[in-house]
């Protein structure tokens, strides 16, 4: 009897594994994009604790028109820092309005520990990063709005 529950199990699995390779990595919009000022830009979500961790370390390059969105579930002031971050980024900070609210312009890679950190100056739930030199090349600044073409998906602590 246990061989054949056994077995049973092996067959109900491997029937299953061709419907579970088949399914989409992504549920939801697979390219979700932002839109400030009238520019677009194609972002990776950080929804979970390990997402916003990591971040956009040990990258070497982030296109002009690619970022990363940062979602938090409060709206609370936020923290960020540059611990194996090698590209310099801009970092936008919105409300639950996803109005701007406070920016870190230019903020360099860190090269020794310990890595200065770089508050938002308001409470923010939204956090963007993009490439150094973005936010003053379209002129953002405090109130802009930004708007998220796509879904945001669930949000983890």
């Amino acid at each position: 009897m246990k061989q054949f529950a056994l077995s049973l199990l092996l067959l109900l699995g491997a029937a299953a594994t061709p419907a579970a390779a088949a399914a989409p990595e992504v549920s939801g919009d697979a390219s979700p994009a932002v839109v400030l000022n009238g520019h677009r830009y194609q972002v990776e979500m950080a929804t979970t604790a390990m997402a916003r961790a990591r971040g956009l370390m040990q990258r070497t390059e982030l296109a002009a028109d690619h970022g990363m969105l940062f979602v938090f579930v409060r709206e609370a002031p936020q923290v960020f820092w540059m611990k194996d971050t090698l590209i310099p980024l801009d970092i936008l900070y919105f409300d639950k309005e996803r109005r701007l609210v406070s920016m870190q312009l230019d903020v360099p890679p860190c090269e020794a520990d310990p890595c200065p950190t770089y508050p938002s100056n308001a409470p923010a739930k939204y956090v963007l990063e993009l490439p150094a030199g973005t936010a003053v090349r379209i002129g953002a600044s405090r109130g802009d709005r930004m708007s998220i073409e796509g879904t945001v998906g669930p949000v983890e602590p």
